[in-house]
């Protein structure tokens, strides 16, 4: 199953920073910086062999070379250490793994930093409510960095704009899956609902007036952000079949690449069969705040809604269940230059 990963992204327009807490012209608008932070590939492989020498040694034994790993950790936690010195004396600063960020509480007083790929932000952006983010690059050589504007050279002048409250924001819209039950799970790039295993998904899809059975490989949900990624694929498969079929493909408007705020959620339907039951003429369409859409689960077992490519970021999705899918009331906060 092809994750919604980022790539070129068309950025809306920035806006400055919006200080959460008043204060004097002397006061800093944050009174502390988290840094987020994600496992390197050795330490991943530490807590599965224990040692540096078990790991080296296994690597080793399948043919692998270790000196890149233990080159790029050794990158990783340099640039970690110059960002907490970047931090102003006398500012209080945490770091926090990725893991924790779901359970983590961000306060209005709190600047968040991400020191990783892509798919760091990805992921605290969807916990971090109003509270603005700072994505640094900490090694260019390996990570393309398309939602990390700052390296490392960069940062102090970054930081001090953002404390300050001269630092230019983006917003970036966020999708929302609520239950029927309370719980929700939002997207920075796509949502998908159906079954976590190859067979088929059952549901029953509303959205105003329209509604129909389905029985598919499930819906994907996406928003201006994740347009450059799992859509796009999407997009390219509807076109080689429409070509292949005779027909004449009209693209949306700039490829389908939708603007990082833009006020509409896309849906697709992946792979709908038509049957005495299942109708296909409900396949793709806009979700807006007036018009969100809404599935009931006809699955007994294995029904799943998760967010941005990662299996375990998900919520059940059983007989019984009804989920609304609509654009979230906030929306991410990423800092740019």
């Amino acid at each position: 199953m092809m994750a919604g990963t980022v790539r070129t992204i068309t950025q809306s327009r920035a806006e400055p920073v919006t200080p959460v807490t008043a204060g004097t012209a002397r006061e800093p608008a944050f009174e502390k910086v988290v840094i987020v932070t994600r496992k390197t590939e050795l330490e991943s492989l530490v807590e599965r062999f224990s040692t540096v020498g078990q790991a080296r040694f296994y690597l080793e034994q399948a043919g692998q070379t270790f000196e890149p790993i233990a080159a790029q950790h050794q990158v990783y936690h340099q640039a970690l250490d110059q960002i907490r010195r970047t931090v102003p004396k006398g500012m209080k600063h945490q770091v926090i793994e990725r893991a924790l960020v779901p359970q983590y509480a961000f306060q209005p007083t709190d600047l968040i930093i991400t020191v990783g790929p892509d798919g760091l932000v990805v992921n605290v952006a969807k916990y971090a409510g109003l509270q603005p983010i700072l994505a640094v690059n900490p090694d260019p050589r390996v990570i393309d960095g398309v939602l990390l504007p700052f390296s490392l050279q960069q940062l102090g002048g970054a930081l001090q704009n953002a404390l300050t409250g001269a630092g230019r924001i983006t917003p970036v819209t966020l999708a929302n899956a609520r239950l029927n039950d309370g719980q929700h799970l939002l997207a920075f790039n796509d949502l998908f609902i159906g079954a976590s295993s190859h067979v088929s998904a059952r549901y029953h899809l509303r959205q105003g007036e329209q509604h129909e059975q389905h029985s598919s490989s499930g819906v994907i949900v996406t928003t201006g952000a994740g347009s450059t990624g799992w859509l796009q694929s999407v997009y390219a498969g509807a076109a080689g079949i429409i070509t292949a079929l005779g027909g004449t493909v009209h693209w949306p408007e700039n490829r389908g690449r939708l603007p990082w705020d833009t006020d509409h959620l896309v849906y697709t339907v992946r792979e709908p069969f038509p049957s005495k039951t299942s109708q296909t003429r409900m396949v793709f369409g806009l979700i807006t705040r007036d018009q969100p859409l809404v599935i009931d689960s006809h699955m007994a077992l294995n029904g799943v809604i998760f967010s941005d490519g990662i299996e375990q970021d998900y919520l059940q999705f059983n007989a019984g269940a009804t989920v609304t899918i609509g654009l979230a009331p906030q929306k991410a906060r990423l800092l740019v230059p």
